[in-house]
């Protein structure tokens, strides 16, 4: 089984949720990229996730929160839009923290799980990770799955490891 047919069996997309989000995307030229455990994934040996978080342009997330909604279920929250689709357990999260701004047009295509996709670069997509161990209202089980990517990261990338703070690297 291919890498992408894989990945969807795990996230049960009946409804091609994800072909679908990419395609619109791509279709209205909105500036995108993955960030998160599949960005992860675009640097060092995959592991299956059902989440996809990804990162627009600041310009366009308004137009992007308005077109989501004329296919998929958008929830608002106050630093993310929550998208799914019936049939899929393909878990969308787009970033609306503005520290994350910027991320989309550094961004390059990398295949991750058989498909190509706009990545943030290495060192954002680092940088993500440390953000969200660090953050304190972050579920327990949620920052040890942070730390673990960013421990593959830097298994595979040491010369990054001036970039994580000490208090994250103490707890690797």
């Amino acid at each position: 089984m291919r890498s992408l047919a894989f990945w969807k069996a795990v996230v049960a997309d009946k409804a091609n949720f994800l072909e679908s989000l990419i395609g619109l995307l791509e279709e209205r030229g909105v500036r995108y990229c993955a960030i998160g455990g599949v960005a992860v994934n675009a640097y060092v040996e995959p592991v299956v996730t059902e989440d996809l978080d990804l990162v627009v342009a600041v310009d366009q997330i308004e137009s992007v929160e308005s077109l989501l909604r004329e296919h998929f279920s958008v929830k608002r929250f106050p630093y993310t839009l929550n998208v799914s689709a019936p049939d899929s357990n393909l878990r969308v999260q787009i970033q609306t923290d503005p520290c994350y701004a910027g991320f989309a047009e550094r961004a390059s295509p990398r295949e991750v799980l058989g498909l190509t996709l706009p990545v943030a670069t290495l060192e954002d997509v680092l940088q993500g990770k440390v953000w969200a161990a660090m953050n304190p209202e972050r579920r327990a089980s949620k920052k040890k799955k942070d730390l673990l990517d960013i421990f593959r990261l830097l298994e595979a990338y040491p010369q990054l490891r001036d970039r994580v703070p000490a208090e994250v690297l103490a707890l690797l």
